[in-house]
């Protein structure tokens, strides 16, 4: 997470700009299209501060390393995913995380809530045991 924080004049200037999708006060989500012409202009020679520069980003603003770090996980997106994986964000998608898909869901949350249920139970039992047997070894003192 980037130490930058933008304010309000800084948000509405970098939303402007038509290779941003979104703002927040710490970060700048880019468009998969200006993605995918940087590292192809990168991979041509083009340096970072260039490509941004020209692409219309004050780097006073967003930060000179913010380009350098941008660019660096892009290209490894590239490397590993090629175009589609620069047009579709994955971050914090981590396979099987998130909700369960609605399909699925009804009939495995429902096995899984009364797997839970017998397991409480039994649980439950054995308390009970517990507390009766610790109750018979007071009144045998």
């Amino acid at each position: 997470m980037s130490k930058i924080i933008f304010n309000i004049h800084q948000i509405d200037q970098l939303e402007s700009n038509p290779n941003v999708s979104s703002v927040s006060e710490r970060s700048i989500q880019y468009t998969g299209e200006f993605k995918i012409k940087a590292v192809l202009e990168n991979m041509d020679g083009k340096g970072p501060r260039q490509i941004f520069t020209e692409a219309g980003f004050d780097l006073t603003v967003i930060g000179n390393k913010k380009a350098k770090s941008a660019l660096e996980r892009w290209r490894r997106t590239y490397r590993k995913d090629g175009e589609d994986g620069l047009l579709n964000d994955k971050r914090g998608k981590a396979p099987g995380g998130g909700r369960p898909k609605a399909d699925e869901s009804m009939e495995r949350r429902l096995a899984k809530a009364e797997a839970r249920i017998k397991y409480l139970t039994a649980e439950n039992e054995l308390l009970k045991k517990l507390e009766k047997l610790e109750g018979q070894a007071k009144h045998t003192n």
